[in-house]
């Protein structure tokens, strides 16, 4: 090591200017630019008078460099942990999930052929509600586009997007053709319209009618977001035999309790789960098998699968499993 002097403020000041690169000291430097001269990034314009010509100091350039190479390293450290616990985690048969997102689902893209336009593909946001089996219910007026589409030529199609602003989660095709409602079902039919749209004051309008669309297939896509659920499709027939998650059903106030009053709680019980330190957490959506959360970890956003240690019976147990989940995150912190 060769040592340089140099004046500041009249004070000399000694420091090393050269470092050989033998075995002896292999990382005693890291993280700043290792070569035959070191640099000093975190002084870049002192007014110095060196004797030594040996010496220089680099630009914040390499630092920044070796700074990015680390972030690099702990991306893909990260995306490898997150995938190692996704491929574990416990989640709903596929079937089973895409009928229970299209059952708590409320609007979607409705695709149809164009009477007006000689056939040409037409698209209308449409708000629904899936009857007992599955099948979308739209409350339509005779004045809409789409209803004279329909009524022209009944076969369609209707997207749903789990999350319309993460162009990488869910998204769910429903083929099918759309048929008015029996008169005998229309009253069924408009209760459960209204449960999932208690303000549709209009269905009761008389140029308002219902129309099912009664699924032929149903297709399914997702990115990394839903980590294991990839895509496929599904017949009518297995669509339809699908049970709807019961959990589900209480999944927007326990998530809304959650969020609002138990933040850090969940934020815990996420690190504990997958050994991902994360900045944050907020539940996404629950099933009698597990939650999913949206988590932050160093700027980044990841959606991720918690599953609970067992089933969950009922609402009451939901409880009781994530009680239980906390206690073994405090545990283990300790």
């Amino acid at each position: 090591m060769n040592m340089s002097t140099f004046k500041f403020n009249n004070t000399t000041m000694a420091i090393p200017t050269t470092f050989r690169t033998s075995s002896s000291f292999p990382n005693l430097f890291l993280p700043f630019h290792y070569s035959t001269n070191i640099s000093f990034p975190f002084c870049p314009r002192l007014p110095l008078s060196l004797s030594s010509s040996s010496f220089s100091f680099s630009s914040m350039a390499s630092s920044s460099q070796v700074f990015a190479a680390k972030n690099a390293v702990d991306d893909v450290d990260i995306i490898q942990r997150i995938q190692s616990h996704q491929e574990k985690a416990v989640r709903l048969p596929a079937v089973e999930e895409i009928r229970t997102v299209l059952a708590n689902s409320t609007r979607g893209a409705l695709s149809t052929f164009s009477y007006k336009y000689d056939g040409y593909p037409s698209g209308s946001m449409v708000d629904f509600a899936c009857d007992a089996d599955g099948s979308p219910i739209l409350a339509v007026s005779s004045l809409a586009v789409h209803t004279k589409d329909l009524l022209a030529n009944p076969k369609c199609s209707l997207l749903i997007a789990k999350d319309p602003e993460d162009r990488t989660d869910l998204v769910i095709t429903l083929h099918g053709d759309a048929a008015t409602v029996a008169q005998g079902d229309v009253e069924a039919i408009r209760s459960i319209y209204l449960a999932k749209h208690p303000n549709a004051f209009w269905v009761d309008f008389g140029d308002f009618q219902f129309l099912r669309i009664q699924p032929k297939v149903v297709r399914y896509v997702s990115g990394v977001a839903t980590a294991l659920l990839g895509s496929g499709e599904f017949s009518s027939k297995d669509y339809s035999a699908a049970k709807v998650d019961p959990i589900s059903l209480f999944s927007k106030p326990v998530a809304s309790h959650m969020n609002k009053d138990h933040q850090e709680d969940t934020k815990l019980i996420v690190e504990h789960s997958t050994t991902i330190p994360v900045e944050s957490a907020y539940i996404l959506d629950l099933d009698h098998l597990g939650f999913n959360v949206k988590a932050s970890y160093l700027g980044k956003t990841y959606k991720l699968r918690i599953p609970f240690p067992r089933p969950a019976a009922d609402r009451k147990d939901v409880k009781t499993l994530i009680v239980e989940m906390l206690q073994a995150a405090k545990s283990n912190r300790n």
